[in-house]
């Protein structure tokens, strides 16, 4: 029996050509990343022996996931999403940079150009029988000076857990809005307080955390987007305190400062200002911006988002 003398080094030279390192053309940033992806794959299957039947049942899971659309879903649940708000919090320590109201991450659900209103706007169409919410706060600098022409972009689910665009029984942008605010940086919507949900039970996300002894459940939340020209761009939620997963987000997007209190009100001369005439829950969250280094910070991530 002969010995290959080059065996010892099979490997690098297959993630050398597999990952493009060995041509002159293409991507060298992509190559560089792959390459080391690649390794790490291979050091996971020889490290834990994986059979070559869990090998192509996670090709198939990966099939699965994209068959599902829940690629996204997924980044959140295994904490990913996170991670890169850890991160970017750690760059932001070390370089000394201001900071206002905390960053947490945007998930897989927004939709672009929700319809714009000045000061307030009412973002339920009214056929959901649902406790009313009234969202109010202000967006000032980091001196406390309101910042006029925020934009306040909101979304968030109903009483069942669905949004807008993604199930399909909701009319067109509910639950979804943005406000600009006026010259004292405040803004208001009535709108339903929404509830908590899960992944889809039956979907892969699901799947994967069952496997590992994970729930899927997220605490009831509200989305934003703020921004302003000349401040740096905010991604972020609140949670409702109160919720049971309040700290225990499979999404792990909880932070005690954007934790926000519910407040039941029953004042009717409350209740007529806002012309709700009736006992409902009033939301309080002011936001704070940090001014914008350049004219990237202004804007959001690039990433896929519905209609845009």
């Amino acid at each position: 029996m002969t010995v290959n003398p080059v065996k010892t080094s099979e490997l690098e030279k297959l993630l050398a050509i597999s990952s493009g390192l060995v041509s002159q053309q293409g991507n060298e940033r992509l190559k560089v990343i792959l390459h080391q992806v690649l390794g790490d794959i291979c050091q996971t299957i020889k490290k834990y022996d994986i059979t070559d039947e869990e090998f192509w049942l996670a090709v198939n899971y990966l099939n699965e996931l994209g068959e599902r659309k829940e690629a996204a879903l997924l980044a959140a649940g295994l904490g990913l999403e996170h991670y890169l708000d850890i991160r970017a919090d750690e760059k932001e320590a070390a370089a000394g940079i201001e900071v206002g109201t905390p960053r947490t991450i945007e998930g897989p659900l927004y939709v672009a150009n929700a319809p714009l209103s000045q000061n307030y706007a009412r973002m339920d169409d009214g056929t959901e029988q649902a406790e009313i919410m009234w969202l109010q706060g202000k967006v000032t600098d980091s001196n406390g000076k309101p910042v006029a022409g925020a934009v306040v972009d909101i979304w968030h689910a109903n009483t069942l857990g669905g949004y807008s665009f993604f199930d399909q029984s909701q009319s067109q942008y509910n639950l979804r809005r943005r406000i600009q605010t006026g010259a004292d940086g405040s803004y208001a919507v009535r709108s339903i307080v929404p509830c908590g949900y899960g992944c889809p039970p039956d979907g892969p996300t699901q799947k994967l955390l069952t496997a590992v002894g994970r729930h899927g459940n997220r605490p009831a939340h509200v989305h934003f987007f703020v921004s302003a020209p000349g401040y740096k761009h905010l991604t972020t939620q609140i949670n409702l305190n109160g919720d049971a997963y309040l700290w225990d987000d499979f999404a792990f997007a909880t932070r005690e400062e954007l934790i926000a209190d519910p407040l039941k009100i029953t004042d009717t001369h409350i209740a007529e200002q806002r012309k709700i005439n009736q006992p409902h829950t009033e939301v309080n969250f002011d936001f704070t911006l940090v001014a914008a280094s350049d004219n990237s910070d202004e804007a959001k991530i690039k990433r896929m988002r519905v209609m845009e």
